[in-house]
């Protein structure tokens, strides 16, 4: 699109690592193609409060390493108003901003897909989230290095588990998708996942109890997704107390651990391709998508299917962790 001249960059939602990988690709390709640039700091808040700044080449430089975001995040309840996106809209106006790359979940995917429609900006969306549970694409910024993240601590709680001879119920992020739960049980060697994806097909404790839990083994870790039809590590350790009081158990919530970090060298490598796709798809006219990978190639999936379509669980990996856990 030759009307294109100036990029805005906006993170927003929660933070994840590798979104200044993001930013540094968006940045460094914007500019090699000759866009100017502009950072928006913290979401969409910045852009009505206008704390926005022109990014050359050395803004970005020795961030690809850094967990966060450089350009802050921050919820805005003013932008989900028809007001607050109207000063927005004034903000890129004035600041001579064409077209926006959001970097963040399905919340900052929405937000920026009402504001396209709204005001007709081309708006480029990279999947930002720990959570990896935006459609359309295999896996999102971020949650590579969550998944290690809980690996490491998943390993050393094993340690102790296995030296008291205890039931440990480790709870992960992820909202109300499994993707980290699950593949973290599998990675971690642990016993079972209790993910909300089939939390209303089964009494997911039962199950496990059912199934010759501990078996012979003198320790066993249960992951379990925090997400209202789930409960949380706690409502199933309360039960497990209630209903099976031999057991010894205990609680580890891993909380905001999960989202800091050095992004691995997947998630960097995963921003870096993204960020500079979201440049090739402005110059070719696109809109309203967001760049996404499946199989290995870029995919460019429009925000309304990003969004509102669910991304299953594979049903195969939860047989192999039922298979490997005997």
């Amino acid at each position: 699109m030759s009307t294109v001249k100036c990029i805005g960059i906006l993170t927003s939602g929660g933070d994840a690592p590798g979104m200044n990988a993001a930013i540094r690709a968006v940045t460094r390709a914007a500019i090699y193609n000759g866009l100017q640039v502009k950072g928006i700091y913290r979401g969409y808040k910045g852009l009505i409060t206008g704390e926005i700044q022109e990014f050359k080449s050395q803004n970005v430089s020795n961030i690809i390493q850094l967990g966060g975001t450089i350009l802050k995040t921050a919820r805005c309840q003013e932008f989900m108003t028809p007001e607050g996106r109207k000063i927005a809209y004034d903000t890129l106006i004035k600041e001579g901003i064409d077209a926006l790359v959001v970097i963040g979940g399905d919340g900052s995917l929405t937000g920026a897909r009402i504001f396209a429609q709204e005001y007709d900006i081309p708006c480029i969306g990279l999947p930002g989230t720990i959570d990896n549970d935006l459609f359309g694409t295999d896996t999102t910024i971020g949650y590579d290095t969550a998944l290690n993240t809980i690996l490491d601590a998943v390993d050393k709680i094993r340690d102790t588990a296995t030296s008291h001879e205890r039931l440990f119920f480790i709870e992960v992020m992820g909202r109300d998708a499994g993707f980290l739960a699950l593949n973290g049980a599998i990675a971690s060697g642990a016993e079972a996942a209790i993910i909300p994806e089939f939390s209303t097909e089964v009494d997911q404790l039962e199950e496990l109890i059912k199934n010759g839990f501990r078996k012979s083994k003198n320790s066993s870790i249960v992951i379990v997704a925090e997400s209202e039809l789930t409960g949380g590590a706690m409502h199933y350790a309360d039960r497990v107390k209630n209903e099976y009081p031999q057991y010894d158990v205990r609680v580890t919530i891993l909380g905001h651990v999960q989202r800091g970090g050095s992004p691995t060298a997947h998630d960097r490598i995963l921003a870096s391709r993204l960020g500079a796709a979201s440049i090739d798809a402005i110059l070719e006219g696109q809109r309203n998508v967001m760049i996404g990978i499946e199989n290995d190639e870029i995919v460019y999936v429009p925000f309304t299917k990003a969004i509102k379509n669910n991304k299953p669980i594979k049903k195969e990996l939860v047989n192999v962790l039922r298979i490997l856990s005997i």
